[in-house]
């Protein structure tokens, strides 16, 4: 069986509703390029397989709130999402906050050629589209915030992320349930704050790891 037809209504009141629950207002503005993206994800993972989520609805849930319910934890002006695959959660963070410029990253080229397509079609200024692995991405200077979802463990993270931070710089991984024995192996250096969250129509659960340095790089 195929996909789900794209029904722009009912996903959009999904959204509505979802953002209710998280406490978000969005614009019009906002709404409508929320929905041009999920419209691209959806037309464009029939050919591709960008997610392995089918559903139209189900993506607004899995992909979109999902993605949304770190803008209050997002308060730097420039910001690298690593491992960004289909523009998850750079996309939607870069509707929702046109004045932070955002590097989308990721070393397979599939899924930056559709991270280019949705950045021409909405026209998103903000954003940069990387194709490359994090351990060979060299910036001309530190970013100050690193967003994750899905990307690698926190230990793995840090260690490839070393020439992409600063003293400033904080990581905010999003992660399923705590991940206990990752933050038990990053030592003294690093300070953690475990910040749960609650994302809407999407069943499991969800926090968000934040790792800034306790100490100057040495």
């Amino acid at each position: 069986m195929g996909a789900p037809p794209f029904n722009d209504s009912a996903c959009r009141q999904r959204l509505q509703q979802g953002a209710m629950v998280i406490d978000m207002t969005l614009s019009e503005q906002q709404q409508q390029g929320l929905m041009q993206f999920l419209l691209l994800l959806v037309n464009w993972n029939k050919a591709f397989n960008l997610t392995a989520v089918r559903d139209p609805l189900e993506m607004v849930g899995r992909h979109l709130l999902d993605s949304l319910v770190l803008l209050p934890h997002l308060t730097s002006t420039s910001c690298l999402d690593m491992g960004t695959g289909a523009g998850l959660p750079g996309i939607p963070l870069a509707i929702m906050r046109p004045q932070t410029h955002f590097v989308l990253l990721d070393g397979n080229s599939k899924k930056i050629r559709f991270v280019r397509q949705v950045v021409m079609e909405l026209g998103l200024k903000n954003v940069q589209p990387v194709h490359a692995r994090v351990e060979s991405y060299h910036p001309q200077s530190p970013f100050q915030t690193l967003l994750s979802r899905a990307f690698s463990a926190l230990p793995k993270m840090l260690e490839l992320t070393s020439e992409l931070r600063g003293p400033e710089t904080e990581l905010l991984a999003m992660k399923g349930s705590v991940p206990s024995e990752e933050i038990a192996q990053l030592g003294p250096d690093y300070q953690c704050d475990i910040i749960p969250l609650q994302v809407p129509f999407d069943v499991g659960e969800r926090c968000l790891v934040r790792i800034r340095q306790s100490v100057p790089v040495r």
